[in-house]
């Protein structure tokens, strides 16, 4: 038996409330309160406030335990804009859209002897870059790195190697300002 709550005209924009709403799909009734309570998000109070109305219908309506449901759908769609303006400089105008949204939560009930469906996800066998190269075991590994520590590492010019000397005096003159900076 499917149990739906609607929420609707929410006065934060959808593309925020999915990221809560994502959180929580496919989740138990009980996991998902407890999520929704230590979110931090501000989405996550109007969440939890459908998900125990759609939990009171279905105990008072449907007379279905509570602990036997998990969200099975949640949806957020976009609801109207809101059209407001800000002033700028010089007169103008500057075009504001206050978005709203209204969010769908469908509960279902768990079986016995069926588990929750979970979004398929592909496995990957072996990363790219390591098709065909095998793997050497760690003391290998590090022997090598021992050998390259003993090679002499050439040290980099300082500074006292690049600096240019002083020009002489000409002519009882001194040059005051040098053309190359260091």
């Amino acid at each position: 038996m499917k149990v739906t709550a609607k929420l609707n005209y929410l006065r934060i924009a959808p593309r925020k409330v999915r990221l809560v709403a994502d959180i929580v799909r496919r989740k138990n009734v009980e996991q998902a309160q407890a999520i929704l309570s230590f979110t931090i998000k501000r989405a996550s109070k109007p969440i939890l406030k459908l998900l125990n109305s759609a939990l009171a219908n279905a105990k008072n309506v449907y007379q279905i335990e509570p602990n036997n449901l998990y969200i099975s759908k949640i949806t957020v769609d976009e609801g109207p804009k809101l059209k407001r303006w800000r002033a700028r400089s010089r007169g103008r105008a500057f075009g504001i859209e206050k978005k709203t949204s209204h969010i769908t939560l469908e509960l279902e009930e768990i079986k016995p002897g069926e588990e929750i469906k979970k979004k398929k996800t592909k496995v990957k066998s072996e990363p790219a870059g390591l098709k065909g190269k095998k793997e050497v075991p760690i003391s290998e590994e590090r022997e090598s790195i021992d050998e390259t520590e003993k090679l002499e590492i050439k040290k980099p010019k300082t500074r006292t190697d690049t600096i240019v000397p002083k020009p002489e005096n000409r002519g009882g003159i001194k040059r005051m300002f040098r053309r190359k900076s260091f």
